[in-house]
């Protein structure tokens, strides 16, 4: 999917990359969920299709809360207070253990929610305000929700149809 270069582009990728994301999820069986065996986040780790979700819902509810912190005058810490764009390894593990004891349905219906308020988000900016000046050093607030939504969505996408598939399921 090329990147989006407008509202309505941007809508497209996340309503497009979001339905299939959610059409893999419903695929795995409730008693995989918390399996540890897709590569995890970190070289060398492992995590569950849970896991999977957890990271997508941290990274939404976080871009979600850099527009907040704008629109109440504060500057958000990017990409969260005591983390860097350098070490995303570690937000991973942090929005895995916030998650780790929500049952697989919640979780999911929690990934949608997350979803839900990125799309409000989106909505509620026009295209200069997404895409006509940089919002975060060279990015514009459209790339920077598109970075840490719907690309990861794809990237959650490939992982989960891979151990799908290795798993015949």
């Amino acid at each position: 999917m090329p990147v989006p270069h407008t509202e309505d582009e941007l809508l497209r990728a996340l309503t497009e990359t979001s339905g299939a994301l959610t059409r893999a999820l419903q695929r795995v069986p409730v008693e995989r969920a918390r399996e540890a065996s897709l590569p995890g986040h970190r070289t060398g780790t492992r995590m569950s299709p849970a896991d999977l979700v957890a990271y997508l819902i941290g990274w939404n509810e976080l871009v979600v809360s850099w527009h907040d912190d704008r629109a109440r005058g504060i500057e958000p810490q990017l990409p969260a207070p005591g983390f860097t764009w350098n070490q995303l390894g570690s937000p991973a593990q942090k929005f895995y253990r916030d998650h780790a004891d929500v049952p697989w349905p919640q979780l999911l219906q929690r990934l949608d929610a997350a979803h839900d308020r990125i799309v409000a988000l989106v909505r509620g900016l026009d295209n200069g305000e997404l895409y006509g000046a940089p919002w975060y050093r060279t990015y514009t607030a459209g790339r920077m929700i598109q970075l840490n939504t719907s690309s990861p969505y794809t990237n959650a996408r490939r992982r989960l149809r891979t151990w799908l598939r290795a798993d015949g399921l």
